[in-house]
């Protein structure tokens, strides 16, 4: 319980260090860029928490961060919308890694405010659950 403990705190740090520039209304490139890598290491982190979380709490193992998200609905963390949204977010995060496409990354930067406030949400309510 306590690593688990200790890997939330860990996940609330590049989640704040994302909600600083997940507001700015007009990025510059670097700016997107650099939230953009801010979205994908929150997200890798969160999704590292979450499967901790339901291995400790719930006794599964979750295989990818879509098999996490999965098992966070079929367990009540996540709601049947914030779940679809959970999919396509690892969906956006995966072209983020594989690829860089200027026409991509500016789809995906419409999204990140989304993105960000459902990471929250997720590791609040897994806070709120030890």
């Amino acid at each position: 319980m306590e690593r688990l403990q200790q890997r939330i705190k860990s996940a609330e740090k590049p989640l704040s260090a994302f909600s600083e520039l997940v507001d700015v209304k007009e990025p510059t490139t670097v700016e997107r860029d650099a939230l953009i890598q801010r979205f994908k290491f929150s997200s890798e982190i969160c999704f590292k928490t979450a499967k901790q979380f339901l291995y400790d709490k719930k006794g599964i193992d979750a295989a990818s961060p879509k098999g996490v998200i999965r098992s966070l609905r079929e367990n009540s963390i996540l709601n049947e919308e914030e779940a679809i949204k959970g999919i396509r977010m690892v969906d956006d995060r995966n072209l983020t890694v594989h690829t860089y496409n200027e026409e991509v990354a500016l789809k995906i930067q419409a999204s990140l405010k989304d993105y960000y406030l459902l990471l929250l949400t997720i590791i609040e309510r897994m806070k709120a659950s030890i």
